[in-house]
C-alpha cells in the first residue's frame, strides 16, 4: 500500500512540474521575451527582440528528423539571409503532428529543431545566433486530423528576431 502511495505522489510531482514547464514555454512564446526556458541558455537570444520575419520552413516525413534534398535547399536559401545579415538571431521552432504522446513529440519536435541548426552552423551560421525549442502538438498550422493536416504539421519554422 505505501508503495502505491508512493507512486502516486512521485506521479503527481511529474505531471505538475510538466505543466509548469509548458506554461513558461508558452508564455515566452506569446510575450515575445526570448529570456526564459530553454532560451535562457542562449545569451544571443537574451534581451528585447521583436520577431518580425519568419523564414521558409522546412518538413519532415513521418517520425523524422533527417534533413530531405527539399529542406536542405530551403535551408540554404534561409542561411544565405542569415550570413548577408550577421545582427539577425533565430529561433528555430520544431513541430510534429498529433500521433504520439505528448512527451514522444516534444522530443520529436527538438530533434527536428537540432538538425536545422546544425546544418545552419555547418553552413557558416554562428551557433550562439540560434535558439531552439519543441512545441511538439500543440502548435498545428492545419488542425485536421488527416494525413494532408499531418504532413504540414511535421516541420521546423526558423523565425527571425532583431533587436529592437
Amino acid at each position: 500500500m505505501m508503495k502505491k502511495v508512493l507512486l502516486v505522489m512521485v506521479l503527481a510531482v511529474a505531471v505538475f512540474a510538466v505543466g509548469c514547464k509548458r506554461a513558461d514555454v508558452n508564455q515566452a512564446d506569446k510575450s515575445g521575451d526570448y529570456a526564459s526556458g530553454s532560451y535562457a541558455d542562449n545569451p544571443s537570444s537574451r534581451g528585447d527582440y521583436e520577431v518580425n520575419v519568419a523564414l521558409k520552413v522546412v518538413n519532415f516525413d513521418f517520425d523524422k528528423y533527417n534533413l530531405t534534398d527539399t529542406a536542405v535547399a530551403i535551408l540554404k536559401t534561409n542561411a544565405a539571409f542569415l550570413l548577408a545579415n550577421p545582427g539577425v538571431n533565430i529561433l528555430v521552432e520544431g513541430h510534429t503532428d498529433e500521433i504520439g504522446t505528448i512527451e514522444y513529440n516534444l522530443a520529436l519536435g527538438q530533434r527536428r529543431a537540432d538538425a536545422v541548426k546544425r546544418f545552419y552552423v555547418q553552413l557558416g551560421v554562428a551557433s550562439n545566433r540560434i535558439a531552439t525549442i519543441s512545441f511538439g502538438k500543440e502548435k498545428p498550422v492545419n488542425p485536421n486530423s488527416n494525413e494532408e493536416a499531418w504532413a504540414q504539421n511535421r516541420r521546423a519554422e526558423t523565425k527571425t528576431a532583431i533587436k529592437k
